[in-house]
């Protein structure tokens, strides 16, 4: 097996990484009926989740550093395999909670240490094209393994889901061994050093807004299927399609925030996203009893989301280009802590008020991101008029 089809083979277990993750969303309400707890309570799966992966994966990273990559690897998938059988063996809602808590960390380092060693596979000069394939692998679980759990979970039972993904994790664990070469693990970054960039002003506001639009985003996100299934009535093949259509949609933005950035810039790019999700979100809340203006808006609404993510990154190694990889790793801890508190905060929500609050939530997290760029932006060029 030559080096691109080890790369690719990394491409798919990320796939199926990210569906361990996503896959909760889209079979929310049938998980929560399954242990006997109401849709709301069953959302803090997605909050246990991302934060087992903010807080635990680079902890884990730091602690397992010097370990040989392919261990690593097999480590990760080892870690995630503990948390699938857990899932199906462990009764009741709290021994869910922990098994979800497993799958984060196990997740969290499987994705981090892949994009290590698909760097180091690649060809000179494609290292980054071999890092946007395990992106890639990642984001196309929201396009492919939600609504395909969905539609599984609907012909027969969410645990089966986890069946299959056990199964391809133990099919990840041989073909790793068999693939992947030793490759010496490197000298560990202090967390000291990475938490220490956040006493850069511009950097504290950028990963601000990385939480803000991402608790918008999981708000939304983590309580799409029941707003599907009681607000607006899909039920059936219906929301499997649905979600599928903003899975395509949640694709074409992450292509047009590149697109977009190098066309016209990431300020305007990252403003625009933001003004697009408030707008679709707010609307979707006013004209809620009209279905396919809904599901048009939730499309838009997806493609805004996501268009923010690259251009996002991207702002980030502009803002510290000489520490990228710390900048991408806090990055990913914020955008985990988002999910983390959008899920709880929607929970809080749904329990307790209408579903079609998410929506209003949602529009107001994004609008405080807004906010914090527009204060950032000034800061910025007030600091450069300063130094002038």
């Amino acid at each position: 097996m030559n080096n691109s089809w080890k790369i690719y083979m990394l491409t798919l277990i990320s796939f199926l990484v990210g569906t361990s993750q996503f896959v909760i969303s889209g079979i929310l309400d049938q998980v929560a009926a399954s242990v006997g707890v109401s849709v709301s309570e069953a959302g803090q799966l997605i909050t246990v989740f991302a934060l087992a992966t903010a807080i635990g994966t680079p902890i884990f990273i730091v602690v397992t550093s010097k370990i040989d990559r392919r261990k690593q690897l097999l480590l990760a998938l080892s870690i995630i395999l503990l948390g699938v059988i857990s899932t199906l063996g462990m009764p009741g809602f709290g021994f869910l909670m922990i098994s979800r808590a497993i799958l984060g960390v196990g997740s969290g380092v499987f994705v981090v240490t892949a994009y290590s060693v698909a760097a180091k596979l690649a060809s000179p000069g494609r290292q980054a094209g071999a890092m946007s394939n395990i992106s890639l692998g990642y984001s196309v679980s929201l396009v492919l393994g939600v609504p395909i759990g969905r539609m599984v979970a609907s012909a027969y039972d969410w645990k089966v889901i986890f069946w299959g993904i056990g199964f391809f994790t133990l099919l990840g664990i041989f073909a790793i061994v068999r693939s992947i070469p030793s490759m010496e693990g490197e000298t560990p970054i202090p967390l000291g050093k990475q938490l220490a960039l956040l006493k850069n002003p511009k950097v504290a506001f950028a990963l601000s807004v990385s939480l803000f639009v991402f608790i918008g985003y999981s708000v939304v996100n983590t309580y799409i299927t029941p707003f599907l299934t009681s607000a607006i009535s899909i039920s059936g093949g219906g929301v499997s399609v649905i979600l599928f259509a903003l899975g395509i949609a949640s694709l074409f933005g992450s292509k047009l925030g590149g697109f977009l950035a190098d066309r016209i810039g990431t300020t305007r790019t990252l403003i625009g996203s933001m003004v697009v999700q408030v707008l679709s979100l707010a609307l979707v809340s006013a004209l809620s009893g009209f279905t396919v203006v809904v599901i048009s808006l939730l499309m838009i609404w997806a493609i805004g989301a996501w268009t923010f993510g690259p251009t996002q990154n991207f702002n980030l190694l502009s803002i510290a280009p000489e520490a990228s990889g710390i900048m991408l790793s806090l990055n990913s801890t914020f955008v985990q802590l988002g999910f983390a508190a959008g899920a709880g905060i929607g929970g809080i929500a749904v329990g307790g008020s209408s579903i079609l609050a998410i929506f209003w939530i949602g529009t107001a997290a994004v609008t405080v991101a807004f906010f914090i760029t527009v204060a950032s932006f000034r800061l910025t060029r007030s600091l450069s008029s300063l130094r002038a």
